[in-house]
């Protein structure tokens, strides 16, 4: 018998990402955070890549905890693999859809930034752009600092080097000058 899924809500995905015990770990590798997550949103996470969360995108809480598990949870999940970018199309659609339904409006920018991520993880020029316009509208300057560095690295590259090893790219020799200094974020 196929085991069901443990599947959570997005109160569920909301209340854990939030929470002050996490927010200290946003932006922060840590092992016990990673299996934390795995162990928690993994099948909620298989799920939404599958498709079958899409229902979430009917409002705006339930459309930002999907961002968060296609966005955000791969990168703990599956750090250091591929899969860890898997997601990310799928994501950055929500995100679109998410503020073209104006579902960032009146969001504290806390939240706000977690709609806006999946454009900076784009490797696309024209999505690199509008997060900045987007980071720039938000008013962090700790997080405009990244998008606009995200940017410049795919204006001058096309693409994320520091991805390269992991989905099996060949490197130039540009890139690899680069990641002698620069080995990710």
């Amino acid at each position: 018998m196929p085991k069901t899924p443990d599947l959570k809500t997005p109160g569920d995905v909301l209340d854990f990402w939030f929470s002050e015990q996490m927010q200290p770990h946003w932006f922060a590798k840590s092992d016990v955070v990673d299996k934390d997550i795995a162990a928690r949103f993994s099948d909620t996470y298989e799920e939404a890549h599958a498709g079958r969360l899409d229902h979430w995108m009917d409002d705006r809480d339930s459309a930002l905890a999907l961002v968060i598990v296609l966005d955000q949870f791969p990168r703990n999940i599956h750090r250091g693999g591929p899969r860890s970018f898997e997601s990310n199309d799928l994501a950055l659609r929500h995100a679109r859809t998410a503020l073209d339904k104006g579902y960032d409006a009146g969001q504290p920018a806390e939240r706000r930034q977690f709609l806006y991520l999946p454009f900076m993880h784009s490797e696309d020029l024209a999505d690199q752009e509008r997060s900045v316009t987007l980071y720039e509208a938000l008013g962090n300057d700790s997080s405009l600092h990244f998008a606009r560095e995200h940017r410049d690295i795919v204006a001058r590259f096309g693409r994320f080097p520091h991805r390269n090893a992991i989905l099996d790219r060949d490197s130039s020799a540009d890139e690899a000058e680069f990641l002698k200094t620069h080995s990710g974020f």
